[in-house]
């Protein structure tokens, strides 16, 4: 089987190398028409107070800085380069204070090519679009794949990939594969691990949008272990009136070759797979009158598995992993910017307005309950939070908010929620959280 997969990939991979081959032929006779130039520097302040028995503190300023430049040339033919550099405050300070000594930035990871990749449009006369580089892979909500640019520790994330979409005013279908991790000493379509996906969109109702996706990831980077699953899903989004809504169902399976057996004698293979659910769905009501309240619910569900329950078997279904989500739903339990949350239920509601046209609250509370229990209690807890934006111009913004976390967690819980269902929380009884942030993000 694993063979017959080797082979596949390889095909598809070639054919892909073919167009582009084709398409920098093409491309070879443009010339340079014009050239932008833009960036983004996002700071922000963040400070934890987690009362979980020892009273931990974390407080840090992040910063990530983006410029980029974008040459357009003739014949639908861009290319874009990005730069990026994420610093924690104090990292890479240049002097001792004490001794009075000034010495050299000494880092080895400050500024990366975050993007670079040539996009040709309309190719021979088609809707046909072709990008090939390193790139963001952002669809729809940023369920599954997303640039990780939420909340605290935005550090960002690019593909090395292949993109061909094809694109008309009705709808919108890429198809995409992108190196995860390469191994030299392989051939060309095994020993790595890959991405391969299918993003469809139908655009032909007004102020709605219809996805489907296929979704494929291969991790055969240990010879003596393969991990492939498939995640297959449908999404509706959209507003009607004063409604808005975002609905999205998805289906994980795949298997987990190479895991031992738990038989004492080492005998055996477990049987690890994915069969796992997953849906998220917001729905909200914007009303028309002063200050544009909107009134929100929120409901996501996240498969914990099936987890073993036999001594000798070691055989279990895998939570549903949220491969590179960019979707919080906690200032605490999505573990700050990480977005892998599972095996869990999330209830919201919220409620927004707009004192004026440059400022806009939000006053949201969530419930969280774990879905497979483990045999404990899977009571996780409530986070309220209370977040402002201020557009100080068009480019320029202010945020701050503070989000408080209860526990209802028990002492004897074991809440697997954390690190897409695999990990222990760790909330104790009576925990309290806090959590404050401030920040300013300008662009050009």
């Amino acid at each position: 089987m694993r063979k017959r997969e080797n082979t596949y990939m390889r095909t598809m991979k070639m054919i892909v190398l073919a167009a582009l081959v084709l398409t920098l032929g093409g491309i070879a006779t443009a010339e340079l028409q014009n050239v932008e130039v833009g960036g983004k520097l996002h700071i922000r302040g963040n400070y934890w107070s987690l009362d979980d028995g020892q009273d931990q503190e974390i407080s840090f300023y992040e910063q990530r800085t983006q410029l980029n430049v974008k040459a357009d040339f003739t014949d639908n033919v861009t290319a874009f380069m990005e730069l990026d550099s994420y610093d924690i405050w104090g990292e890479d300070f240049r002097s001792n204070y004490f001794t009075g000594a000034d010495g050299r930035q000494a880092s080895t990871d400050d500024v990366e090519f975050y993007q670079a990749y040539v996009e040709a449009r309309e190719m021979w006369g088609t809707p046909l679009m072709m990008r090939v580089g390193r790139q963001e892979l952002v669809f729809g909500s940023e369920f599954l794949l997303g640039n990780n640019d939420t909340e605290a520790l935005f550090r960002g994330l690019s593909f090395d990939a292949i993109r061909l979409a094809y694109v008309t005013d009705a709808f919108r279908v890429d198809v995409f594969t992108a190196k995860l991790a390469e191994n030299l000493l392989s051939d060309f379509a095994s020993d790595n691990i890959d991405l391969y996906g299918v993003y469809g969109s139908y655009l032909g109702i007004e102020d709605v949008v219809i996805d489907a996706y296929w979704l494929y990831l291969v991790d055969d980077l240990n010879n003596d272990e393969t991990l492939d699953f498939h995640t297959v899903g449908l999404r509706g989004a959209g507003k009607m009136g004063g409604f808005d809504f975002d609905v999205e169902v998805a289906y994980q399976f795949g298997e987990w070759d190479g895991q031992p057996s738990a038989c004492p004698f080492g005998f055996g293979e477990a049987d690890v797979e994915y069969g796992a659910w997953a849906v998220n769905a917001d729905l909200g009501y914007t009303f028309d009158v002063a200050w544009q309240p909107r009134v929100s619910a929120q409901f996501a569900w996240y498969d914990g598995g099936d987890p073993d329950e036999s001594i000798w078997s070691n055989d279990r279904e895998l939570p549903f992993n949220r491969l590179f989500s960019d979707k919080e739903y906690s200032y605490f339990l999505d573990n700050a910017g990480a977005a892998n949350l599972s095996n869990v239920f999330v209830y919201g509601l919220a409620i927004e307005a707009m004192p004026t046209e440059a400022v806009s609250l939000k006053l949201a509370g969530k419930y969280f309950d774990a879905d497979e229990d483990y045999g404990t209690d899977g009571d996780l807890g409530w986070e309220l939070s209370l977040v402002g934006k201020y557009n100080y111009t068009e480019d320029l913004a202010f945020r701050a908010g503070y989000a408080h976390f209860f526990s209802t967690a028990d002492d004897n819980d074991v809440q697997v929620v954390a690190n897409n269902g695999l990990a222990n929380a760790g909330i104790a009884d009576d925990d309290d959280y806090d959590y404050v942030f401030a920040e300013m993000m300008i662009s050009f």
